[in-house]
């Protein structure tokens, strides 16, 4: 089945976990606006096309079909992928990490732009600074704490198998390494089992070559991950994990 993955060119964002998938699997996908500009989302977001009108991508389209939300397009390629295990248990365990996955993503993406989204971060680095501080010293070890225990219990996996929340979990270790190196140090003793899926999912046949490849557009601070060096620090709250 050939798939048409819509997202803004020039960031990873919230795009990537779902491309992720799409490379492990080798499926035969089209990433429209790199080929096509940011132009081709708006039908869509206008109403134009047919389907569910998405109201921001990514969103993916398959025949007529168009499904929106990174966590909704991921519970729909999953088994389609077999990037997850059969059983609706399995799908719906899937589906509550994925969306945990997204409530962490807000968080990372708000510790840079706690006020408006809108506004540039010079506007708001007072706000920021006192938010960095709250996701490094409190969410960061929540958050990670909860995903390496999950992996922990899943024999290196968060489903026990292989999946597309793996995939995701990569993205965020990833994301956050660039974004928040001090703090992602200080931290790294206490999630082995996050640090040994990371190098896993990096060595997986699909996912070297894609990283290796121009489609893997790199970090920058135009993204949800940003590298904002007044941000990053150690961790103040390590027991928390």
């Amino acid at each position: 089945m050939d798939y048409q993955l819509y997202y803004w060119t020039g960031i990873q964002g919230r795009g990537e976990f779902v491309r992720l998938a799409l490379e492990d699997a080798g499926a035969r996908y089209v990433d429209v606006a790199q080929e096509a500009g940011d132009e081709a989302l708006q039908p869509f977001l206008d109403g134009e096309r047919d389907g569910a009108r998405p109201f921001a991508p990514p969103f993916l389209a398959s025949g007529n079909l168009v499904v929106a939300q990174v966590a909704n397009i991921l519970h729909f390629l999953g088994p389609r992928l077999d990037l997850v295990p059969e059983g609706e248990a399995a799908r719906l365990q899937a589906l509550q990490l994925q969306l945990t996955i997204a409530d962490l993503v807000t968080e990372i993406h708000d510790s840079h732009h706690p006020i408006a989204s809108a506004e540039y971060y010079e506007d708001q680095k007072d706000a920021a600074t006192r938010r960095a501080v709250d996701l490094r010293t409190h969410r960061l070890p929540k958050f990670l704490g909860y995903f390496e225990q999950v992996v922990g219990r899943g024999n290196g996996h968060a489903l026990g198998a292989h999946s597309y929340v793996d995939l995701s979990l990569f993205q965020i270790v990833r994301g956050l390494d660039y974004a928040y190196p001090e703090a992602m140090a200080a931290l790294a003793p206490k999630i082995p089992h996050l640090r040994k899926l990371e190098s896993r999912i990096a060595e997986r046949p699909n996912i070297a070559a894609y990283l290796a490849s121009e489609r893997r557009l790199a970090f920058n601070t135009n993204g949800i991950f940003r590298h904002y060096p007044e941000l990053d620090g150690g961790i103040t709250n390590p027991a928390a994990l």
